[in-house]
C-alpha cells in the first residue's frame, strides 16, 4: 500500500509542474499590473522601479523558476491588489471555501444517495417519477440562476435566511468557521443548497442508473432465487456494486465544488477563494491567479489518491489482485 500511495505522488509530481507552467504562462500576458497598481499618473522611472520590484524585467522563464522555487517553500509572492502575501491571502479565504463546499458535498450525499436507491428501487411509482422530474431541473438549471431564485424567495420575499456574506465566525487557531454560531449556519444554507443541487441530482441519477443495472444481474437473480430477502438484496449486494462509479464521480464533484464556486461565492459574496479568484481577475492580480490554479491542482491530486484508496475499501476483487 505504501508503494502504491508513493506511486501516486510521484505520479502528482509532473503534473503539478505542467498547472503551474500553463497557469503562469496563461496569466503572465493577462494585462498590465503595474499600469493598475499605479494608476494614470505616474512617471517613467515609477515604473521602471516597480517591474524591477515584481521582478517583471526577468525572462519569462526566470520568472517561472522562481515561482516553483517559492511555491514548494509556501511562498506565493506578493499579492499585486492588496500588497500581501498571497498564501497570508489564501489561509484566510480557504476555511469559507472548504466550510462551504463541504456543506454541499455532505448535503449532495445525504440526499441523491437516498433518493437515487429510491428511485432505482421503486421505478415505476409516482414518487420516483416525480423525483425524476425535479431532478431535471437541478441538472437543467444554471448555479447563478438557482441561487438568484433562491435570494429573491427566502431573502427578499420570506427574509428568513441572509442574502449574502458568512455571519459571525468563530476563530480556532488559524481557521475560522460559522458552524459554530448562529448567523453562520443561517449564511450558509442558500450557498450550500445552490452548490450542491447540480451534484445531487448528479449523484441520484447516477446511483439510480447503477442500481438498475446491478439488479438486472445474474447473482441478484440467484440471490432472489436464494430466497434472500428484497433488503438483503438491494442494501447487502445491489448498492454495494453501485459505490465503485458513484465514488468516482463523488471524489471528482468534491474537487469540482472546491474550485468552480467562484460563480456561488460571487452571487452570495461569499468571502472565499473563489471571490478572490474573480477579484484578482480584474486587476491582473497573476500571483494570486496562479497560486488558485496550483492549490486547485494539488487538490484534485489528493482527492483523486483519495478515491483510488477508497475502491480498495470497497471492491474487494482489488484487494484480491494486489
Amino acid at each position: 500500500m505504501f508503494s502504491f500511495i508513493l506511486s501516486r505522488i510521484l505520479q502528482a509530481i509532473p503534473v503539478l509542474l505542467a498547472v503551474g507552467f500553463i497557469s503562469f504562462a496563461m496569466f503572465a500576458f493577462v494585462g498590465d499590473p503595474v499600469t493598475i497598481m499605479l494608476g494614470q499618473d505616474y512617471t517613467e522611472a515609477q515604473r521602471a522601479a516597480l517591474v524591477s520590484q515584481l521582478g517583471l524585467d526577468q525572462p519569462f522563464f526566470v520568472q517561472y523558476a522562481k515561482f516553483v522555487v517559492e511555491a514548494v517553500q509556501g511562498n506565493f509572492g506578493i499579492s499585486y491588489r492588496l500588497a500581501r502575501p498571497v498564501g497570508a491571502l489564501i489561509a484566510e479565504r480557504l476555511p469559507a471555501t472548504v466550510e462551504l463546499a463541504l456543506t454541499a458535498a455532505v448535503l449532495a450525499l445525504a440526499i441523491g444517495l437516498p433518493l437515487g436507491v429510491y428511485t432505482g428501487i421503486r421505478r415505476n411509482s409516482a414518487l420516483s417519477r416525480l423525483i425524476m422530474v425535479f431532478s431535471l431541473l437541478g441538472v437543467s438549471l444554471p448555479t447563478f440562476l438557482i441561487g438568484i431564485l433562491l435570494i429573491l424567495v427566502f431573502a427578499v420575499q420570506l427574509g428568513v435566511l441572509p442574502s449574502f456574506g458568512r455571519g459571525d465566525v468563530v476563530q480556532l487557531g488559524h481557521w475560522s468557521t460559522g458552524f459554530l454560531t448562529a448567523s453562520g449556519r443561517r449564511a450558509l444554507v442558500l450557498p450550500a443548497i445552490t452548490l450542491g443541487l447540480f451534484q445531487m441530482t448528479l449523484i441520484m441519477r447516477l446511483v439510480r442508473s447503477e442500481m438498475l443495472e446491478v439488479l438486472r444481474s445474474d447473482y441478484i437473480k440467484f440471490a432472489r432465487a436464494r430466497g434472500l430477502t428484497p433488503r438483503a438484496i438491494n442494501f447487502g449486494h445491489a448498492l454495494g456494486n453501485t459505490l465503485v462509479p458513484v465514488i468516482t464521480i463523488v471524489g471528482l464533484q468534491l474537487g469540482g465544488l472546491i474550485a468552480f464556486s467562484i460563480v456561488t461565492e460571487t452571487v452570495f459574496q461569499w468571502p472565499g477563494m473563489g471571490l478572490l479568484l474573480v477579484q484578482s481577475i480584474g486587476v491582473a492580480d497573476i500571483p494570486v491567479m496562479s497560486a488558485y490554479l496550483l492549490l486547485i491542482a494539488v487538490v484534485f491530486v489528493g482527492i483523486n489518491l483519495c478515491v483510488d484508496l477508497l475502491y480498495f475499501a470497497v471492491d474487494p476483487r482489488l484487494r484480491a489482485n494486489r
